[in-house]
């Protein structure tokens, strides 16, 4: 049977209001609670409206057991305080309640926190009895957070991202046939190309002054810091300001590119780039400057197939939707993008190609761009 029931609301915007809501609303359970926290990120990243993430934690304080009864009441009493377009479920089952608040679009979010927090406890003080409501930690966690650009570039605040920092069971199974495939292929690519490596290293040392391997920092996933292997195709002691420079604006204006003589199709790299060694120039041509990244998926900081692993002062120019590519899947040697088309593939059309990936993802598909990809290296169609 369906009924009404009129709530006095919680209402972020500070003023109390009059609801209607459906009597069979109900708690969500964890998981899908969770899976709740990821699609309001993404309705986020389209609506620039932040939500807020209440938590309330009832595991006790040196560790008490939580009170079951106690625990529904308190989700209980934060479903019929809400509003319709909150969330409310278990962040962490007989734990762990939540609440999200959508679509606060206000700058001031201390006022928010001050507002929801005091009536929070209010409610609370009139459901539970002293000891209970003294055993209840309570946090605030906005969305979009501030990412560490400075040390690691990963994400602030790991308690939005439960979908993807606990897996469910599943897909740690399939992530594990995924790495045992990283760590196999990298370990066979590593033995089978070994005079190549001595060949490539000797070119390098003819041709110029420097290092054989050139290192880098790159963000891996969940915005992890690594050092990034290539053979090194540039000269030494040049100025990277002028990709860091390029690539800012790119991605900040998707539209600019350069054009080729040859066939005028936009290229969204630099070319004819000073910078770059006659030897240099044929191992990019040919990909082969990316070989020593096998060592890279053999130490569990990429993988075979992937997206690109990001530059900080890229991914400090990102937008917030951008910033999925870095947290869903972790970094490859080659991907979707590498297989179709590579430079010519517009940034934000680069990053909807790893996001799809990850939506996508399956070991069968990571062997289907694999066998692809020969194809395309020997094409040479985006390589600069």
């Amino acid at each position: 049977m369906t009924g009404l029931r009129v709530n006095r609301t919680l209402d972020p915007t500070g003023s109390p209001f009059e609801a209607v809501s459906a009597i069979e609303r109900d708690v969500l359970d964890e998981k899908t609670f969770r899976r709740m926290i990821a699609i309001e990120r993404k309705r986020t990243e389209r609506s620039k409206e932040p939500f807020l993430l209440m938590l309330l934690d009832a595991s006790g304080q040196a560790g008490a057991e939580p009170n079951g009864a106690s625990l529904d009441n308190m989700a209980s009493s934060l479903l019929a305080s809400s509003r319709e377009t909150d969330i409310v479920g278990w962040y962490k089952e007989r734990t762990t309640v939540g609440v999200m608040f959508t679509g606060l679009g206000v700058n001031d979010k201390k006022s928010v926190l001050s507002t929801i927090l005091s009536r929070v406890k209010f409610m609370l003080r009139d459901d539970l009895i002293l000891k209970q409501f003294n055993q209840i930690s309570i946090s605030f966690h906005f969305f979009p957070d501030d990412w560490d650009h400075a040390n690691s570039g990963s994400p602030s605040n790991p308690t939005l991202y439960p979908d993807l920092t606990s897996p469910g069971r599943g897909k740690r199974s399939l992530l594990l046939v995924k790495r045992t495939i990283d760590i196999a292929g990298s370990a066979l690519a590593l033995a089978l190309c070994s005079p190549l490596f001595l060949a490539i290293a000797l070119a390098i040392k003819v041709s110029s002054k420097g290092p054989v391997l050139f290192r880098q920092q790159r963000v891996g996933q969940f915005g992890q810091c690594f050092t990034f292997l290539k053979f090194r195709s540039m000269y030494v002691n040049n100025d990277h300001f002028i990709h860091q420079k390029y690539v800012t604006e790119l991605i900040a204006n998707e539209g600019k590119g350069e054009s080729p003589k040859r066939d005028g199709k936009s290229v969204y790299k630099l070319k004819d780039d000073k910078r770059i060694t006659r030897v240099g120039k044929f191992l990019r041509r040919t990909s082969l400057d990316e070989l020593p990244q096998f060592i890279n998926v053999l130490m569990g900081q990429m993988s075979l197939v992937g997206p690109r692993p990001a530059i900080p002062y890229e991914l400090a120019a990102y937008q917030t939707w951008h910033r999925r590519r870095v947290l869903e899947s972790k970094p490859g040697i080659t991907g979707v993008w590498q297989v179709a088309g590579r430079s010519r593939v517009r940034f934000d059309d680069m990053v909807r190609m790893d996001l799809r990936y990850a939506m996508a993802w399956s070991p069968w598909l990571d062997l289907k761009i694999l066998l692809l990809t020969p194809l395309a290296v020997i094409r040479g169609s985006g390589a600069y």
